[in-house]
């Protein structure tokens, strides 16, 4: 589906209602504060960042989109994880390997989700009234296991060695395809998933719905055999962003965010600015406030994603790469000023010798922010720069002086800072 729909509201919201706060907003930003980073105080490791390619529903990338999608050049998104589909019918595996085999040729990790059992395993069922309903079979446990396991396998003979598996897309939200109950799913990842060779992620709630996984994580045999938390946002208010019983309980854990898009799925919206720069602000909330250690859109390329159905990148997508071209696999994320003024949003990264400042302005005007460097030193400062005119524009380097320097950021603006680590 290219909408979902929660609590009768949609959740693809932004649009004129965001026009009309901004006209009420005064001309002049807030005066903002000093946005300190300190890199010692380290935070979550980054995986990467990617997109779903779902060949099965609006076909494969073309290689020249593959390329745009996983490169890192220029005129290229630098995407680090992809995500594909296990489709039930086995015949239909081979579709997934081209576009997988070039992703993790350009360095990216791939791994994989399903929406439904093979039809053999599944039985329906009438759920709150609705007949038809769609959920695997309780003696099928096993056998679906296997089903994963033999997926792993295949792609592993086709030169695609998955990180990671799924066991469910979306099991709370499935009116199109397989229900699991929280306690279904505990009962898989108990009794089942330890079969599976391949790191395992689950549950995929579709809101990071969290009764979908605490069962998960307050059972030791489960959580045993969970090696990824992943979960979807759509319609995820950003209080919901943490999750205190993973902190608890998920040592050793990684924590993904594997679906969503943002703000909206509207027909050919990908360029409309600034609505583009709330997805900026979504991956910032979503490292910072959630600490995903991935960022995971939905289609890679459609009319309202990162990559247009011509194959170039759009507005979103050049929000997508502030992040995805330079906060590299490998990278933590360190502790940063979230928020040093109005409107104002900054979160700073470290790896491969190189500290990374992503600073978004959703003002109005400009604002001239000072950014203070704590428990390290770097050189010169390039930055990159995604506004209404400009797409990931090279800016004139910064110079250092006592660990501080002062950019200016541009009216509703992205800006990425780039610093070699001394």
């Amino acid at each position: 589906m290219d909408q979902k729909i929660l609590d009768g509201q949609n959740v693809d919201r932004i649009g004129e209602e965001n026009l009309k706060e901004d006209m009420l907003r005064t001309s002049l930003a807030a005066a903002s504060s000093d946005a300190y980073i300190n890199l010692s105080a380290q935070k979550q490791l980054i995986r990467g960042f990617g997109g779903m390619n779902h060949v099965a529903w609006i076909g494969d990338l073309t290689a020249a989109q593959r390329e745009t999608a996983f490169g890192n050049g220029d005129k290229q998104l630098g995407f680090s994880v992809l995500r594909i589909f296990i489709d039930e019918n086995k015949n239909n595996w081979s579709r997934e390997v081209a576009t997988a085999k070039k992703a993790i040729e350009k360095g990216a990790i791939v791994f994989a989700s399903p929406w439904n059992p093979p039809s053999n395993m599944i039985e329906t069922f009438t759920r709150n009234g609705v007949a038809n309903q769609k959920r695997l079979r309780s003696n099928m446990y096993g056998a679906y296991a296997q089903h994963l396991n033999d997926f792993v396998t295949y792609m592993k003979n086709n030169g695609v060695n998955l990180y990671a598996i799924s066991v469910q897309n979306e099991p709370d939200y499935a009116q199109e395809w397989t229900w699991w109950t929280p306690a279904e799913m505990l009962n898989f990842m108990k009794n089942y998933a330890g079969s599976i060779n391949c790191k395992v992620i689950a549950p995929e709630s579709f809101s990071y719905v969290k009764n979908m996984s605490d069962p998960i994580l307050n059972d030791s045999a489960a959580l045993a055999n969970m090696d990824i938390l992943g979960a979807h946002l759509y319609g995820t208010p950003v209080s919901n962003f943490p999750y205190s019983l993973f902190k608890q309980k998920g040592s050793g854990k990684e924590l993904w965010m594997t679906e969503v898009y943002y703000p909206n799925s509207n027909a050919n919206s990908a360029d409309s600015w600034p609505e583009a720069l709330e997805v900026s602000v979504h991956m910032h909330n979503a490292m910072v406030e959630a600490e995903f250690q991935t960022y995971v859109w939905w289609y890679i390329r459609r009319n309202y994603g990162p990559m247009k159905e011509d194959g170039t990148i759009s507005k979103r997508g050049y929000n997508m790469a502030h992040f995805s071209k330079f906060v590299r696999p490998g990278y933590v994320r360190v502790d940063a000023t979230k928020s040093p003024g109005s409107n104002l949003y900054v979160s700073a990264y470290k790896g491969g010798g190189k500290a990374v400042i992503v600073a978004i302005n959703k003002n109005t005007s400009s604002v001239s922010q000072k950014f203070t460097i704590q428990n390290g030193n770097v050189g010169s400062i390039a930055s990159w720069t995604t506004d209404g005119s400009k797409n990931l524009s090279y800016g004139s380097g910064y110079q250092v002086s006592s660990g501080s320097f002062t950019a200016q950021l541009p009216a509703r603006s992205v800006t990425t800072f780039v610093a070699d680590l001394k």
